[in-house]
């Protein structure tokens, strides 16, 4: 983790615009939301995937920094005023509050531009074919079918109580979408895969995406905001719903090991390379942070 954590760091501030390059604010409100922070979850899954296929670790990166981009846009517009209206994001201001409001807007704007300008490089893969897959992989994940309409959902939501299958909805939306995305990526930018098995692979990231959002909830509520870096019982105080709401502390990590289970039963019989993707479950449903 640690190895790719580093890689993805330097490639990353490799593929975002220069800080000196105008217009200079913008270009460093970029960087800001994305460098320097996050556990860096979904390039991890994204390399863990490309094991599989035997995926060149320069397309790797691109394809992770891509996802990776989408993500820190989705948290900069997330933290508005207009949104969850947060004030700390990875142990530090978010980015509204370092910059200003039009300037973050603008910088998540062109995060996810960039994300698929990425994607869309000359030369990424030699069959256009698996990179125009890419590139519908992450729009769909990204748009109002994924993670923009599972925000939405959760909007509507404050103050209300959701059935277990609605929660399940927004956030195989919401969280779920670009995480299963990352695993999809990484499965792309190597050897094709035997339809069965890349159904397989589908499947293992849909139970870890909610499974990643279960222990989020659960962290949420029971942990302290420099532990988080964020700030703690949000949910809470804004009247969302969550797993812990609805379930339960307890059962909510009942629930999580149950999709850890899961996805490791999707992943059965894939034995070459996938270990990689079972450890990563382990981490998401065991992590403190």
């Amino acid at each position: 983790m640690g190895q790719v954590q580093t890689r993805m760091e330097q490639a990353l501030k490799r593929l975002l615009p220069g800080p000196e390059i105008a217009p200079q604010r913008l270009h460093q409100a970029m960087r800001y939301a994305v460098l320097g922070g996050g556990k860096r979850v979904r390039p991890l899954l994204c390399f863990a995937a490309g094991q599989l296929v035997g995926a060149p670790p320069q397309r790797l990166e691109t394809a992770a920094a891509a996802v990776e981009m989408i993500h820190a846009y989705s948290l900069v517009h997330d933290d508005l005023p207009c949104m969850d209206d947060d004030t700390l994001r990875r142990g530090k201001p978010t980015c509204h509050v370092e910059y200003d409001e039009a300037t973050a807007l603008l910088a998540g704007d062109s995060l996810q531009a960039l994300a698929f300008q990425l994607l869309a490089e000359l030369g990424l893969c030699a069959d256009p074919g698996p990179q125009v897959a890419m590139l519908r992989i992450l729009a769909q994940a990204a748009g109002s079918r994924g993670m923009a309409g599972g925000q939405a959902i959760d909007l509507e939501s404050t103050g209300k109580t959701l059935s277990l299958p609605e929660l399940e909805f927004m956030h195989i939306h919401k969280t779920g979408a670009l995480i299963r995305a990352s695993v999809l990526l990484g499965a792309h930018c190597g050897d094709a895969l035997d339809p069965a098995i890349l159904e397989r692979i589908s499947r293992y990231a849909h139970c870890v995406g909610l499974a990643f959002q279960v222990i989020d909830d659960v962290l949420d509520s029971e942990s302290s905001t420099a532990v988080l870096g964020k700030t703690a019982g949000k949910d809470a105080a804004q009247q969302k719903p969550t797993y812990v709401s609805l379930l339960g502390p307890i059962k909510a990590k009942e629930w999580a090991e149950s999709l850890r289970m899961q996805s490791r039963e999707a992943l059965s019989g894939i034995d070459a390379g996938a270990g990689r993707l079972r450890e990563l479950a382990d981490f998401i449903v065991t992590r403190q942070f």
